[in-house]
């Protein structure tokens, strides 16, 4: 299966996309801000990313821009895992190098269909 790197500052949700993944037998590398997930995708350089939009410090749309630049990590899709969810939104989201767009609260098989296709294209 898959190695998914998760970028996510808020315990309940890295709990809930941590268990989500496992249960289909990814294993999974996780951050709480975006500079350490920076550094794990470079020293692991996961099948796939999945981005808080934001976090404490550095947001997940500069960390994208960021691995998006970056010849170790450009390839690895990201999908945004974000609570923004107004008109506009996710269009900026993916402008900004996304795949893939789950709006909080993660409903369980909109997470799951979303990341075995983003899995499957990769």
């Amino acid at each position: 299966m898959a190695r998914v790197l998760i970028v996510e500052d808020n315990p309940a949700n890295m709990k809930l996309a941590m268990f989500l993944l496992e249960s289909v037998g990814h294993s999974v590398l996780c951050a709480t801000t975006a500079e350490f997930g920076l550094t794990l995708a470079r020293a692991e350089v996961p099948n796939l990313i999945l981005m808080d939009i934001q976090l404490p410090g550095m947001d997940g749309l500069e960390a994208i821009a960021l691995l998006k630049q970056d010849n170790e990590t450009c390839a690895i899709p990201v999908i945004a895992l974000t609570a923004l969810a107004m008109k506009g939104d996710e269009e900026r989201i993916r402008a900004a190098g996304c795949a893939d767009y789950i709006a909080k609260p993660i409903r369980y098989q909109e997470f799951q269909t979303t990341v075995a296709n983003r899995l499957a294209a990769a």
